[in-house]
């Protein structure tokens, strides 16, 4: 989600402004995978690299964060909604992290939309995470050298109970992944917004997912292994 603070700079307000009205892109989008029946939404909401921002910056995020927790916890009920975090959880401040842990029990029961909000995220801390792990047990004789497959890496990292991301939207204009689900994309298609995230509204989200529905995802095979129907997914019931 790109563009906040340049939303705000255009419009000749401080960065604060462009973080607030990005919160109710947030909710709108939300609301929007939810009845569309997206099965899992996953928003880069603060990254490892965020935290070098100005030390103001950083402290409105997390006051927005906290306050929005809070807010929208009757939407994500009403929408039978799902909260998840990953990330670096444990390096939020007390306050957001206890927010956080309230809103995510209170809506572990909800079986819609499952929302991830990456939090102190990066894929590269992930993966060295993971590995760090991995090799403790290979010194300890809990797992052999051998056995390590795609399946075991994906058990030791944060996203280990989510599945593959299948489309990935970046705002803004901006062509780079930045550090998000580097390991999790490996097949994701793509998709690119002018608009900066603000402005994200549902056609936004709508011609992204019809861009992915009119794609040819292969996975290695030739056009005549597929089945075309395999490549949809319903915008409405």
């Amino acid at each position: 989600m790109d563009g906040n603070g340049r939303w705000a700079k255009q419009r000749g307000k401080l960065r604060v402004f462009g973080h607030e009205n990005g919160v109710e892109a947030v909710r709108k989008t939300v609301e929007n995978c939810a009845r569309l029946k997206i099965d899992y939404l996953t928003l880069y909401a603060f990254s490892t690299e965020n935290w070098n921002r100005p030390k103001l910056e950083v402290e409105t995020l997390m006051r927005l964060l906290v306050a929005s927790l809070r807010r929208e916890l009757k939407t994500l009920t009403e929408n039978n909604i799902k909260l998840n975090a990953i990330g670096r959880i444990d390096s939020l401040p007390d306050r957001v992290h206890k927010e956080l842990k309230e809103v995510i029990e209170k809506t572990s029961s909800h079986t819609g939309t499952t929302l991830t909000l990456a939090l102190s995220y990066g894929s590269r801390e992930e993966l060295k995470t993971a590995v760090k792990t991995l090799c403790s047990k290979v010194k300890n004789n809990l797992i052999s050298p051998d056995h390590i497959d795609e399946t075991i890496i994906n058990n030791h990292l944060y996203t280990h109970d989510l599945p593959d991301v299948d489309l990935l939207i970046r705002t803004s204009g901006e062509h780079r992944i930045s550090n998000f689900l580097l390991w999790q994309i490996a097949y994701a298609e793509l998709y690119f917004v002018d608009a900066f995230w603000p402005d994200f509204q549902e056609h936004h989200l709508v011609e992204a997912i019809m861009n992915y529905q009119n794609r040819e995802r292969r996975f290695g095979k030739t056009s005549e292994q597929l089945d075309s129907a395999d490549r949809t997914i319903p915008l409405s019931e």
